[in-house]
């Protein structure tokens, strides 16, 4: 039986563009995470070949379970009823939040882009 996990794929964000970069921030008690796509290598943001979202979890060392943190969705890519990168705006793949977390553990960003599926990274904090 396949698993959905069996579908994510993973790779270095420097050289792949699809795979987020995450960027971890402490201030005080709040750690602030930073998700992008395309960071090192630009990834395409035009009506046909985009990144639709982004989602962010949180797992703590040594526990089974993983928290959702938030869901970051990304609807303008120049679409327009003049057609197709038509449209005034685009939004870029970049999810931010906060978040206070007692234990370490580690974050994870999954991506998905329109054309070529789910990627994922993750980071220790």
């Amino acid at each position: 039986m396949a698993k959905i996990g069996d579908a994510v794929q993973s790779a270095d964000w420097k050289a792949e563009k699809h795979v987020p970069a995450i960027e971890i921030e402490r201030q005080g008690d709040l750690v602030y995470i930073t998700a992008t796509v395309g960071k090192e290598i630009a990834h395409p943001n035009t009506t046909e070949h985009h990144i639709r979202w982004i989602s962010l979890y949180y797992q703590a060392e040594g526990d089974k379970f993983i928290y959702h943190l938030g869901k970051f969705t990304f609807d303008a890519h120049g679409e327009s009823t003049e057609g197709a990168n038509q449209g005034p705006v685009y939004t870029e793949p970049v999810a931010r939040t906060a978040a206070k977390i007692s234990k370490p553990g580690k974050i994870y960003a999954v991506s998905y882009c329109n054309i070529h599926g789910l990627w994922e990274s993750s980071v220790d904090v």
